[in-house]
């Protein structure tokens, strides 16, 4: 197929129309945490969700106009760059979704607590705008840099930002950055409860924040920060908009422990001479137990208690840090498929 290329203008402009749609969403979802009232589709939130939709698909269509023919056909489509193929499949399941959504609403009411993380129309538009935000990472990956520079560290950065946070909402039912980071001190602990969920909620809650940067340490080698500017931004803003009534002290210790972890691994890591997939299975064993211990661990200052007794505890690590291993090793390893 060929190099593909597309300029910074294209690029940036699909990110500013990409933030827009994420952050229609972000209100809306804030509106109905703090307003569980709400009983009409009309809202100013919608209002800002939708018209980022509509510009999502023209800033798609204005970067696809010199890419296809006139009269565009079925495999002029298919012939895109993924780079333009994901987000348009992300606006196809935006515009069914959106469309789809007025509809359920007027037919069987607004969405309350889970019914909003499962409800159809709900489903498709999360996607649709996990894939579109996807689009300007994948536009500057098709280029010859080898490396990041300030903007593109910048650009990767809020890309996946605004691909990530959407699916961090939606599965806030099975995470540990929402309402629950600690145990209910129930001994021995039932395993039907809270706590078992919880327990999911962290291993979860480990693939969703350590995928995205792996995969992007597969094309580049990773800006400084980028990491823990990741982690920490999701973290305070999934408590801005779900918990800001309760102590700040979780997400502000995600933060400062991702922060922390980062410097120290920057630092050790050109000491050990290994191999880079070494490097990053070290990052997988570490950093996911290294976050919810130092989450445990201010939890039992701040409350008496971490929730859970010794066998909870040191299993749990142990748990997150196979699974960061895992993430690792799984996200290193998918090779590209032949065209």
């Amino acid at each position: 197929m060929g190099t593909v290329s597309f300029t910074a203008r294209e690029r940036w402009v699909l990110l500013v129309a990409s933030a827009w749609l994420v952050i229609g969403l972000q209100l809306d979802a804030y509106a109905h945490a703090t307003m569980p009232e709400l009983e009409t589709f009309w809202t100013p939130w919608h209002g800002v969700l939708y018209s980022g939709i509509a510009a999502s698909g023209f800033t798609l269509l204005w970067i696809m106009r010199s890419r296809l023919p006139g009269i565009p056909t079925y495999r002029s489509l298919l012939a895109l760059p993924n780079a333009l193929r994901i987000p348009l499949a992300g606006m196809a399941f935006l515009l069914v979704g959106g469309g789809v959504d007025t509809l359920w609403h007027n037919i069987f009411g607004i969405e309350r607590d889970m019914e909003i993380f499962v409800s159809p129309s709900h489903e498709f538009i999360i996607l649709g705008m996990a894939l579109v935000a996807m689009g300007p990472t994948l536009m500057l990956a098709t280029g010859p840099e080898r490396r990041l520079g300030i903007g593109g560290s910048l650009l990767v950065g809020v890309s996946t930002l605004f691909s990530v946070l959407p699916v961090h909402i939606y599965s806030l039912h099975a995470s540990s950055i929402g309402f629950r980071h600690l145990g209910s001190g129930q001994d021995p602990v039932p395993v039907f409860s809270p706590d078992a969920q919880l327990i999911h909620g962290y291993v979860f809650s480990t693939i969703l924040l350590l995928l995205p940067f792996v995969i992007i340490g597969r094309r580049w080698p990773l800006p400084v920060g980028l990491p823990a500017i990741l982690v920490a931004v999701i973290a305070v803003l999934m408590h801005l908009m779900f918990d800001s009534q309760d102590a700040w002290w979780p997400a502000l210790t995600v933060a400062a422990a991702a922060v922390a972890i980062e410097i120290v691994l920057r630092l050790v890591t050109p000491l050990i001479k290994t191999t880079a997939n070494v490097h990053w299975i070290l990052l997988g064993l570490i950093a996911p137990p290294a976050i919810w211990g130092a989450v445990l661990l201010v939890g039992k200052i701040q409350t008496g208690s971490t929730g859970f007794n010794i066998h909870m505890v040191t299993g749990l690590l142990t748990l997150t840090a196979m699974t960061g291993v895992a993430t690792v090793l799984v996200a290193r390893s998918v090779q590209h498929l032949p065209e």
